[in-house]
Formats: structure tokens, C-alpha cells, sequence
């Protein structure tokens, strides 16, 4: 049989091993190394595999740990889990809730605006949700709201924190994105290509999450006008009111100060990501420090909390590169392209068929396993085909939301229910999420046939 074949066939199977081996519970670092390796050996045996190409890790993975952006990534993890640890989240969440709670559907306008804040300085998905739904789903249920819409609004919101900048899986995806259009640029014959950087992403991302938290806000109005007995308002009490513009100061101004000075600084070309997420780490310590909330027990969860989610992202990001190498070597990268290349429908076919596959694996993957496996696979297809990498960037994170919060496996559901009451069951977070998820589909469609919702700001800003 032709070499090429069998290590095509090879490359194929270890795939969907691969994914055999996830659900099946299986650690997906360990999976994703110790399959490819198995596939490896056997590749030898044909011989499809040169094992000397494993002597490439070690330089891969000190660059992983030299890389200068991906600094940004703990950085910007233990700024929000700091906010998070301090309760200055929770204090944002009760004084939003306080502000728009008189008004039909105001709980649920402010879970939103408050999860677009929390995403803005998290970036992670588990925590925010997590924590709206120990503060807000209780407010919310004895306010009256449909379980079913009070669910939705705090999965939604939660997982903002995949797309709202700076998000952690930007600056991955930025990393990946700026490596791979340089190849696929010197490959046409263009040595000095225009750089795609984290901060391009920041700002094609910047337009469509905004977007998206404000088709949230729409359906939860209209929810108040067609169906109030959903959305009901809450009484506050006069002696709560007096003192609020006071405390909507306290609660709102210094972490939107925060955000806008870390963001801002990143969009304005004033820092870099890495340095405006260490301005952003300082920035959360002060804030507690001011409130009274930072503390050494502080500092030490959040210090451990960081480390445990960036080792967990890096060492799933050490295995992805033992996949890489051993899915490339044997064929596959050449087996994707003439699959994705004889699609109908040319370049949007394409992009169809990787957002339909990286939708799938959202069911059962993480996102940053689903980026560092799939993306460096078929992201230089997409690039020598002419797509944006800015453009695709944002697709991506978009569609990757959506498969976040997508039943039946969908990562913030299970978050939201290991956190309920018993009173709400899963049949009630499956139906409350189903409106906002036909959102994110709206959304993705949208950012599908107006490109320059995402490729404006950043030639705007940056040329």
C-alpha cells in the first residue's frame, strides 16, 4: 500500500482515538500525548513516522515558556480570580441588581451587564458563571422569574468571558493566528506580511461582543413587554435607596476604571497585552486593598487558583504539540487540505465545515483543547485560501461560545448545575438557554456576512 496512504489512514484514526479516548473520561493532555504517541509508534512500524522529529519539542516547548504574550495568561487569570476571591464581583452584581430591579426585566438586564463587566476582567468562563449563580439565581427566583429565562441569562452572560476582550482565549488564538499568517504569507512569497497580533484580536473581537450583549439585553426587553409575568420587578426598599448612587460609585467606577485602563491601554497602543495585564493584576490588588478585602488567605487562593488553570491550559498545550507533530508528519495536514480545498461552496464551504466541526467538539472538549488541536490544523488551509485571520479569529470564538452553552453538553450548563437548588432542574437550564443560543447562531451569521464587523476596528486602530 502507498506510505502516503497508510499515514493519511493513521492520521485519520488517531483523530477520532483521540476523541474516543475523551469520552470516555480519559484527561485530555494525557490523551492527546499518549494516543499520538501510540499512533506514532505504529506510523514507525509502516514507516509513515520518522521518531526523530519528537527532538522539535523541547524547542516548543521552551518557546511556550518564553513566549512573551503568553505571560499575558496567568496574569489576566489571577486578575480576575482575585476580583472574584475579594467579593468586589458579588458587590457589582447586588449594587447592579439594586439599580435596575424596579423595572420589568431589570434583574436580568443587569446579571447581563454585570457579566459583560465580569468577562471584560476574567475571562474565565467557570468562575463567572459560577459565581452569578450563587449571587443571582437566588435574587431572581424570589423575584418571580421563569427558572427557564433566569438560567438562560446566566449561562449567556457567563460564557462572555470566551469573546469579550481580553479574554484568555484570544491571546492563545492571537499567538497561534501570528505564527501561522506569517508561514502562510512567506509560503506565497511575501516577506514582510502585515503582523496579526493579540491585539488585533482584542479589537475585531471588541464589536461583535458588544454586539452580542446587546441582542442579550433586546431579548430580555422583550421579554418584559410580551411575557411580564417572566421577568416580574422587585421592590427595593426606600432605605436601601438612599445611599445607592453612593454605592453604584463605589461598586461600578474603580473595576470599569480598571477595565477601560487595561483594555484600553492594550486598543490605544500604549502597552502591550502582557504589560497591561500586569497593570491589570496590580490594579485588582489595589482594588481589594481599598476595600478592605485583600487579605494574605486571599492572595494565597488566588495565587493557587491561577496556577492550577494555567498549568492545566499549558500542559493540554504541551500535548496538543506531541498531536501536531505526529498528525502532520504522517499526512494529515495534507489530508485536511484536499478535503477542505474540494468542499462546494469554495472558501465559505470551508469555513462551514471547521465552525460545524469545532461547534461538534464543543460538546465534549474545552475550548483552549479544541483551538490548540484543530486551529494550527486547519487555520494555514483557511489563511492560503485568502480568509482573514482576524476575521476567523472572531468566528471562532463566537461559534466556540455558542458550543459552551449548547445542550446537551454544553461545559456553563453543567457549571450552572452544580450550583442550582434542586427546585431547578436540567430540563429547565436546557430550555432557558435555547433562545440565547439561537442568538449566538444570529450572531455568528451576521459576523459570517459582515466581515468588517471584525476586520474595521483593527485596521482603524492599528494602520
Amino acid at each position: 500500500m502507498d506510505p502516503v496512504l497508510i499515514g493519511e489512514i493513521l492520521a485519520g484514526l488517531m483523530f477520532f482515538g483521540i476523541i474516543g479516548f475523551l469520552m470516555l473520561g480519559f484527561p485530555v493532555a494525557f490523551s492527546l500525548a499518549g494516543v499520538s504517541l501510540m499512533f506514532g509508534a505504529v506510523g514507525m512500524w509502516f514507516g509513515v513516522f520518522d521518531p526523530s522529529n519528537f527532538g522539535s519539542l523541547a524547542n516548543r516547548y521552551i518557546g511556550f515558556m518564553t513566549n512573551e504574550v503568553l505571560v499575558a495568561v496567568p496574569l489576566f487569570i489571577f486578575m480576575g480570580v482575585l476580583l472574584e476571591r475579594s467579593r468586589i464581583a458579588e458587590q457589582l452584581l447586588i449594587t447592579m441588581g439594586k439599580l435596575f430591579g424596579n423595572m420589568s426585566g431589570g434583574l436580568g438586564i443587569s446579571v447581563i451587564l454585570v457579566g459583560a463587566l465580569l468577562a471584560a476582567s476574567t475571562g474565565v468562563v467557570g468562575a463567572t458563571v459560577v459565581t452569578m449563580g450563587l449571587i443571582s439565581l437566588p435574587a431572581m427566583l424570589r423575584a418571580g422569574y421563569d427558572p427557564k429565562l433566569a438560567c438562560g441569562v446566566i449561562c449567556a452572560s457567563g460564557t462572555l468571558g470566551q469573546i469579550v476582550p481580553p479574554s484568555t482565549v484570544l491571546i492563545f488564538m492571537g499567538d497561534i493566528l501570528t505564527g501561522i499568517n506569517a508561514q502562510v504569507q512567506m509560503a506565497k512569497g511575501n516577506f514582510a506580511p502585515v503582523p496579526v497580533s493579540v491585539g488585533d484580536l482584542f479589537a475585531g473581537a471588541l464589536i461583535p461582543s458588544l454586539g452580542l450583549v446587546a441582542l442579550y439585553l433586546c431579548w430580555v426587553i422583550l421579554k418584559a413587554i410580551f411575557d411580564p409575568k417572566s421577568c416580574p420587578p422587585t421592590v427595593v426598599p426606600e432605605e436601601e435607596k438612599k445611599g445607592l448612587v453612593k454605592e453604584i460609585v463605589v461598586a461600578l467606577i474603580p473595576p470599569l476604571a480598571l477595565i477601560v485602563a487595561v483594555l484600553g491601554s492594550i486598543l490605544g497602543g500604549i502597552a502591550t497585552p502582557t504589560e497591561a495585564s500586569s497593570v491589570g493584576a496590580v490594579g485588582a490588588m489595589i482594588l481589594a486593598a481599598t476595600r478592605g478585602r485583600l487579605s494574605f488567605s486571599v492572595l494565597r487562593e488566588a495565587a493557587i487558583s491561577t496556577a492550577s488553570i494555567t498549568s492545566m491550559v499549558f500542559i493540554i498545550l504541551f500535548g496538543a504539540s506531541v498531536f501536531s507533530i505526529v498528525f502532520r508528519l504522517m499526512g494529515g495536514e495534507n489530508l485536511v487540505h484536499e478535503f477542505l480545498t474540494n468542499l462546494p461552496g469554495g472558501v465559505a464551504g470551508a469555513i462551514f465545515v471547521v465552525m460545524f466541526i469545532m461547534f461538534l467538539l464543543g460538546f465534549i472538549l474545552d475550548t483552549f483543547e479544541i483551538i490548540f488541536i484543530v486551529l494550527p490544523i486547519t487555520a494555514p488551509i483557511l489563511l492560503n485560501m485568502g480568509v482573514d485571520p482576524v476575521w476567523l479569529g472572531v468566528m471562532i470564538g463566537v461559534n466556540l461560545q455558542t458550543s459552551f452553552m449548547t445542550p446537551p453538553f454544553g461545559f456553563s450548563l453543567f457549571y450552572l448545575r452544580g450550583v442550582a437548588p434542586n427546585s431547578v432542574t436540567t430540563g429547565m437550564i436546557y430550555k432557558g438557554i435555547i433562545p440565547f443560543v439561537t442568538i449566538q447562531i444570529l450572531a455568528l451569521i451576521i459576523v459570517f456576512a459582515f466581515p468588517a464587523l471584525a476586520t474595521w476596528l483593527p485596521k482603524a486602530i492599528y494602520n
